[in-house]
């Protein structure tokens, strides 16, 4: 049996440039396509929204909803709603829209009550689809903020500088929030299009670090591929890895210490990404009562090697 080419579950098959494998925030460049909506996870959804979109999205589909109860009073007829003024088209609405929002949120202030069976009716499945909206708007609050995450900083640069008696391959991460991270592991893999029996394929070598993995990370970790003879960088040429369309893919594991869970962090950096004969410049110092400070602002800093 022939020896079967590692994929790290990206698969081999390639079909033309794509914009890159990892995309900088971390997310794989995949679109699903002829799936159903039983498979569309709308919690995924909600959950992986960013708080400032969860926090407009979420509200509007509150307010659609209380909306279409609204319409639904105004059609029964807002004079089945015993206190609400209904002397214009617009009052009227108005007066079923707020008694929507009251009975859907059970604040139920007592000054308009339904006062016939189709407006009881309307209230009551209203207010049980209030009680379980809030419940799952409650839970999806309460497990966004409770998700451990890695907010992790990389640099936007690696670079290829000269490291003991030789040149490696090098880039920066540190840790965001100031929660505490330890037993941090890194993985590098160097994926490249080659052509193999008149096929064009994606194949990916796994980097060898100079240290794979330290114990915290209070500060900033300069993670370090030596470019030995072993090395899959080895004699390559910028050239050459624009040839090969190389994408440095970049996955970091660590254990978060205040969720006692593991997190995960990736990023990729594409050939023009990678700067040659430079080196990062020191991105902490000594603050004015000893403790180090560490300037996350510069931590893509670069001075020529």
């Amino acid at each position: 049996m022939a020896k079967i080419a590692f994929d790290p579950g990206i698969t081999e098959r390639f079909s033309g440039r794509l914009r890159r494998i990892i995309d900088e925030d971390g997310s794989f460049n995949v679109r699903r396509v002829g799936g159903h909506l039983r498979d569309a996870g709308y919690f995924l959804y909600f959950m992986n929204l960013s708080w400032p979109a969860f926090l407009v999205q979420v509200p509007l589909i509150y307010l659609g909803i209380e909306l279409l109860f609204a319409i639904a009073y105004y059609l029964v007829g807002v004079e089945n709603l015993s206190g609400a003024p209904h002397n214009t088209p617009l009052q009227s609405f108005a007066s079923a829209f707020f008694f929507s929002i009251q009975t859907f949120t059970t604040v139920g202030y007592g000054h308009i009550a339904p006062n016939s069976l189709m407006a009881s009716s309307v209230a009551a499945v209203e207010a049980m689809s209030g009680i379980l909206s809030l419940a799952i708007a409650t839970g999806l609050i309460f497990a966004r903020f409770s998700r451990p995450s890695a907010h992790m900083a990389f640099s936007e640069n690696a670079v290829i500088a000269p490291f003991q008696d030789g040149q490696a391959l090098m880039f920066r991460v540190a840790n965001r929030r100031p929660n505490v991270l330890l037993e941090l592991e890194a993985r590098i893999l160097l994926m490249t299009v080659e052509n193999v029996d008149g096929e064009l394929k994606r194949r990916y070598a796994p980097l060898n670090l100079e240290r794979p993995g330290v114990l915290f990370l209070p500060l900033v970790w300069t993670v370090v591929h030596p470019i030995t003879m072993d090395s899959p960088l080895w004699g390559r040429t910028p050239e050459d890895l624009q040839r090969l369309q190389a994408e440095f893919l970049v996955m970091i594991k660590a254990f978060d210490d205040t969720f006692s869970q593991s997190v995960h962090a990736r990023r990729s950096y594409l050939t023009e990404e990678v700067k040659w004969n430079m080196r990062f410049a020191q991105s902490f110092r000594a603050g004015s009562e000893g403790e180090m400070e560490l300037d996350l602002a510069r931590l893509n800093d670069q001075v020529p090697a």
